[in-house]
C-alpha cells in the first residue's frame, strides 16, 4: 500500500471539494462531499500508478503545508 497526501479546496461557485495530489501531473479530482473526493483520488490514483510503477517505490514526499499572511 502507497500512501499519498491530498490538498483540499472547497469552491463555493462551484459547491464542490477539489483536491490535488501535489508531485503528480494529472493526480486531481473534485467531489460533492469529502467522501466522494476520497474516492475519486484514488481511483485518479490507482490509473496513475499503473501507468508509472515508479510512484509505488518512490511516491512524492510532501514537507508541510503552510498558511502565509500577506497585508
Amino acid at each position: 500500500m502507497t500512501t499519498f497526501t491530498a490538498v483540499i479546496e472547497y469552491d463555493e461557485e462551484s459547491k464542490l471539494y477539489v483536491g490535488i495530489v501535489p508531485g503528480i501531473v494529472g493526480a486531481h479530482s473534485q467531489g460533492a462531499t469529502l467522501d466522494e473526493l476520497r474516492a475519486n483520488l484514488e481511483e485518479v490514483l490507482a490509473l496513475v500508478m499503473q501507468e508509472n510503477e515508479e510512484l509505488r517505490r518512490r511516491p512524492p514526499r510532501v514537507v508541510g503545508v503552510q498558511q502565509i499572511e500577506v497585508a
